[in-house]
């Protein structure tokens, strides 16, 4: 698949790094729309070493967490968010549908379901092999990186 933005453009945009930067490339984006994005599972997460690991699969936490990053990576290629940071605010309805290992590749797709000024809710879901394992909806709010929330 073609990749619009790879891991290091990704680093440019959102303050995440590692072991939290989840997101591997950007595949599709249509500005305040919507975002697909990837990251590919492997046994070398951090995660894997105390969650499961007789049984490793990855935290429903963690899912929530890419979904959010690529949320943030559409937020924030807005030219009125450059240079600001896209804060997690709530989550609405998650919904895990089933365990994601290693070796899956998590398929990210997010849609701007509403916007007023600096605040939104997204609609999100993870998909492997095209079967959702993940869907929630993600309230963001826009600030400074060193703002109050």
């Amino acid at each position: 698949m073609k990749k619009l933005m790879d891991a290091q453009e990704v680093m440019e945009l959102i303050p995440n790094r590692y072991p939290i930067c989840y997101i591997d490339y950007v595949e599709e984006l249509v500005l305040g729309e919507k975002i697909t994005a990837v990251k590919n599972v492997t046994i070398n997460e951090s995660f894997f070493q105390g969650h499961f690991p007789k049984n490793p699969v990855m935290p429903g936490v963690l899912i929530i967490e890419t979904l959010a990053q690529a949320a943030s990576i559409m937020i924030l290629k807005d030219p009125n968010f450059l240079g600001k940071t896209a804060y997690l605010g709530a989550i609405h309805n998650a919904r895990f549908r089933q365990v994601v290992r290693p070796g899956d590749v998590l398929q990210l797709e997010v849609t701007m379901d509403k916007q007023k000024e600096n605040m939104g809710i997204v609609k999100a879901k993870a998909l492997v092999e095209g079967k959702k394992v993940c869907t929630a909806e993600l309230m963001f709010i826009v600030g400074q990186s060193k703002d109050k929330i």
